[in-house]
């Protein structure tokens, strides 16, 4: 079973502020609490084939995390996909934004999660925890954008 979350929340700053914010995927630990440590291993500024490595702590568990970014178009979209294997991975991911006629930045991030081996058994309840915390999470990446 796969199944997708998703977020929309309306940022106080300018479209190209709020992509470049979120283009550094260094950036994660200042809104998802999940993410204890991010590094981008590729050289130079983000762009497609640009790899994050991270470590999470899911359900009491750590796990290493890789991304790798698959699409990019400043300042409007990106588009990542898991490429480590965990128990629930983050098939496909991504960030939609759009300009807001007073300057501001609406956003939409979703995740498309999918189990594997004993992790089929478990991506449902993942799905509900991170669906239970979208708007939550919508919120903490406006406060962090709008902080920086």
């Amino acid at each position: 079973m796969a199944g997708q979350f998703e977020a929309t929340v309306d940022i106080d700053r300018p479209i190209e502020e709020v992509f470049a914010f979120l283009a550094d995927g260094r950036n994660d630990p200042r809104f998802s609490p999940r993410v204890l440590e991010i590094a981008r291993v590729t050289d130079g500024p983000t762009a497609v084939g640009t790899v994050y490595r991270s470590k999470v702590k899911d359900a009491g568990m750590t796990t290493a995390r890789e991304f790798r970014i698959s699409a990019f178009e400043p300042p409007r979209m990106m588009r990542w996909n898991e490429t480590s294997k965990n128990l629930v991975t983050a098939t496909e991911g991504g960030y939609d934004l759009e300009p807001l006629p007073d300057g501001g930045t609406r956003v939409r991030i979703f995740n498309v999660l999918e189990g594997h081996g004993f992790g089929r058994l478990l991506v449902g309840l993942a799905l509900m925890a991170a669906r239970k915390d979208a708007d939550a999470f919508g919120r903490r990446i406006k406060a962090a954008v709008e902080a920086s």
